[in-house]
């Protein structure tokens, strides 16, 4: 219930200004998405966890299998920006009811390109690597 209360937080308020992606990882599916915190209401922040701020993000993925049931897996990453300086993702884990997803924070600069490394072992025990990039911006300029 309150993965759906997030989802639609997210669909309502910024429908044009992010979008879900995903990659297929072999037979898994990774689903991701980074939205500024600043969209979240505090409330919504408050439960999860989340520092809101002009400056942050929330990277959230969720992995599925091929019937699109969300599976747990062991998950790290680095954050990479352009000088190749890095920087751990500090993952959390939530589970509510079917759903699994995890949650990390990332605090950027304005108009900073990012390159994210994501490394997946889904239950079959295969490392799979998700990447992708993405530019920031601080909010409310």
């Amino acid at each position: 219930m309150i993965a759906s209360a997030l989802a639609l937080v997210l669909a309502s308020t910024c429908l044009n200004a992010i979008a879900e992606q995903k990659q297929q990882l072999g037979p898994w599916e990774a689903h991701y998405v980074l939205v500024p915190t600043s969209f979240l209401k505090p409330d919504i922040a408050a439960r999860y966890e989340i520092t809101r701020g002009r400056d942050r993000a929330m990277l959230n993925i969720s992995v599925l299998d091929e019937a699109g049931n969300a599976v747990a897996v062991e998950i790290t990453g680095t954050i990479i920006n352009l000088l190749s300086q890095r920087q751990p993702i500090d993952f959390r884990e939530v589970r509510e009811g079917p759903a699994i997803y995890y949650l990390a924070q990332v605090k950027h600069t304005d108009r900073e390109v990012l390159r994210f490394e994501v490394d997946i072992t889904p239950p079959d025990g295969s490392d799979r690597r998700l990447k992708f990039q993405q530019k920031m911006y601080w909010d409310g300029r």
